[in-house]
């Protein structure tokens, strides 16, 4: 029955901010994105090394090397992710996990919920945005 309502259980902006419910619940999270990822990024090899075979057309030799490239690319993009994430849970194990690096407030448990691996307030990314823009457009 506890499993049950853990379940359901969903960060709330009325109980203490990062209490242990609130870290565990974003450990679980963390963690099965992770074994999600690292599911897909098994499959993913398995179909490269079962589509590693010569293909007597040179069109169907281009194309499967063009998938292959597409696959490799997503999967160095999975394997940022899944770094961004192992950064995540020590967070949440030395404590900060929640809490703005620029700014030292705390990220809304909305934007945590929708971006479990965010380390800035929606506040601070937009700044943080703006300047990058500003930057990129010199």
């Amino acid at each position: 029955m506890v499993l049950e309502a853990e379940k359901i259980y969903s960060p709330s902006e009325d109980e203490p901010f990062m209490n242990e419910r609130q870290r565990e619940y974003f450990r679980k999270k963390l963690q099965a994105w992770k074994e999600e990822i690292l599911a897909e990024s098994r499959e993913t090899l398995q179909a490269l090394q079962q589509e590693n075979q010569n293909h007597p057309d040179l069109a169907d030799r281009a194309s499967s090397e063009t998938d292959r490239s597409i696959e490799l690319r997503a999967r160095d993009r999975q394997r940022k992710l899944i770094a961004k994430i192992d950064a995540a849970l020590r967070r949440i194990e030395d404590g900060s996990y929640g809490f703005c690096e620029e700014t030292g407030e705390p990220i809304s448990l909305k934007r945590l919920d929708a971006r479990p691996i965010a380390t800035l307030s929606v506040e601070a990314q937009e700044r943080h945005e703006r300047r990058e823009r500003v930057y990129r457009d010199d």
